[in-house]
C-alpha cells in the first residue's frame, strides 16, 4: 500500500516516466484530449461525471508528487467572458493548489492555439481529463528538479 495523497496507478506510471522538463496537462471537461495528444503522452480520464474529478484535486495531488518548475493556463479568447484583466475564477484554485503543495510558479497565459500546440509535443507525458465544468479549467505543469537534501 502506497502512503501520500497520491494513490492512482496510471498517475503514478505516468510521473514515475516522466523528469525534468517534461509537460503534465490537467485538462477540463472540454478539453479535445485525444485530438491534440503529444505522441508520448499517456491520456488518464478520471472524468467520472461532469464535476467530478475537479481539475484543482487533480492538480493538487500531481503537485503534491512533483517538483513543479512552470505552469501554462490556456489564455481567455478575447470576446470571451474572462479576459485578462479578470481572471477566470479557477485560476486562483490553481495557485493555491500548487502553493499548498510548495510549487512557488506564477500561471503564465498561452493563447488557446499556442496552448493546443505546447500539448502536441512529445514532452507531454501525462493528460489527466477531469470533469471540471469552469470554464478556462486546463493547466499544463512542466516538471522541476529535486533539490539534493542539505548536509
Amino acid at each position: 500500500m502506497l502512503k501520500g495523497p497520491l494513490l492512482h496507478p496510471g498517475l503514478l506510471a505516468a510521473l514515475a516516466g516522466a523528469g525534468h522538463g517534461s509537460l503534465l496537462l490537467v485538462a477540463d471537461a472540454n478539453y479535445p484530449a485525444s485530438t491534440t495528444a503529444g505522441p508520448h503522452a499517456s491520456l488518464i480520464h478520471l472524468n467520472l461525471r461532469p464535476g467530478m474529478i475537479d481539475a484543482v484535486t487533480i492538480v493538487a495531488a500531481i503537485a503534491s508528487a512533483v517538483p513543479i518548475e512552470q505552469a501554462y493556463v490556456m489564455a481567455p479568447v478575447p470576446d470571451g467572458p474572462y479576459s485578462l484583466e479578470h481572471d477566470p475564477p479557477i485560476w486562483s484554485d490553481f495557485a493555491a493548489a500548487l502553493a499548498d503543495a510548495g510549487s512557488d510558479v506564477a500561471l503564465e497565459p498561452l493563447e488557446r492555439q499556442a496552448f493546443y500546440a505546447l500539448a502536441a509535443t512529445p514532452q507531454v507525458a501525462l493528460i489527466a481529463v477531469s470533469g471540471e465544468t469552469r470554464l478556462y479549467g486546463n493547466l499544463m505543469l512542466r516538471i522541476g528538479v529535486l533539490q539534493a537534501p542539505q548536509a
